[in-house]
């Protein structure tokens, strides 16, 4: 019993050990942790300040046309204020919100989330350049647990930099539901720890047997704009063309964003929470799967 204690112990010490040592890379780097903070700040305030979509829909960018009799200050009131009112009806309509801006920056935490977790199978390679993955070859840890630990540190990334956005965004102007509760920051959390173990997972599988850093960066460049514009992220799905909307619905970014704008800004539909919820959590289940029986099959040294 007592040695199967200790077994136990070891497993769960080397995870920790392996996560901390990747974790450390990251914010004992100054520049590095620097940028990760910098970065969702470039975002919210360049792009999501810049895309003011609200403004194009405002009765400043009609022009009325020169009529004979001319319209009176009261009709010209009468019409601007037809144009606030159909400012508010077409944002609710297209993206249940009447604040482009706080549509935007939820998608921001997917697009974050995203390319934090892109970039973890390339820690597998440097680890293998380097002769580090050798060395954790050779201890007791299983190789499942050398690559959960990639997953887990870049997960724990993704969520520290989630938070950050949402104080960001609260910060340029994020309108929360009127149903938010500061509870439901939790469920955010929750979702984006499900998409984060899914996406790292499949990264790493994709990458465990490359000696290459050039093959991981391939396919960063190859999948991260697809994948982040085949999804909700930036615009509803429901105005994409037909092929697209078909490949949006299978997108777990689609169900990570809006789970996380059910949560946030949305009046919440609790069923279709559960669904997202559901869709992740199964995807996560299954890209674990995936990355941890692969490891078993090819991570070697």
């Amino acid at each position: 019993m007592s040695e199967l204690n200790d077994n136990s112990k070891s497993k769960l010490h080397g995870l920790w050990a392996l996560t901390n040592r990747d974790l450390k890379k990251w914010y004992k780097a100054p520049v590095i942790f620097l940028l990760s903070i910098i970065q969702p700040i470039l975002w919210m305030g360049l792009l999501g300040k810049a895309m003011n979509i609200g403004a194009i829909f405002s009765g400043g960018t009609f022009t009325v046309p020169s009529l004979t009799p001319p319209l009176t200050p009261s009709q010209l009131q009468q019409l601007g204020s037809y144009f606030a009112g159909l400012q508010t009806s077409i944002l609710q309509g297209a993206f249940n919100t009447t604040d482009y801006f706080s549509f935007m920056a939820v998608g921001m935490i997917s697009f974050t989330a995203l390319f934090t977790t892109m970039f973890s199978g390339m820690s597998v390679v440097w680890d293998r350049r380097l002769g580090f993955l050798n060395k954790a070859l050779s201890t007791p840890v299983s190789r499942a647990v050398i690559i959960f630990s990639k997953v887990l540190s870049a997960t724990l990334r993704s969520m520290f930099q989630a938070g950050l956005i949402i104080l960001i965004a609260v910060a340029f102007g994020l309108q929360f539901g009127a149903g938010f509760s500061p509870l439901y920051v939790l469920g955010v959390f929750a979702i984006m720890f499900l998409i984060c173990v899914g996406l790292s997972s499949i990264f790493i599988a994709i990458t465990i047997r490359s000696t290459r850093i050039e093959t991981p960066m391939a396919v960063v460049n190859l999948i991260n704009l697809p994948l982040m514009f085949a999804s909700n992220a930036f615009f509803p799905i429901k105005f994409m063309p037909d092929w697209l909307q078909t490949i949006a619905k299978v997108n777990p970014l689609t169900y990570t964003t809006d789970a996380v704008r059910q949560l946030l800004i949305f009046s919440t539909d609790w069923t279709q929470l559960a669904l997202d919820f559901a869709y992740v959590g199964v995807f996560a289940v299954i890209a674990a799967t995936i990355g941890i029986v692969l490891s078993w099959r090819f991570l070697s040294k």
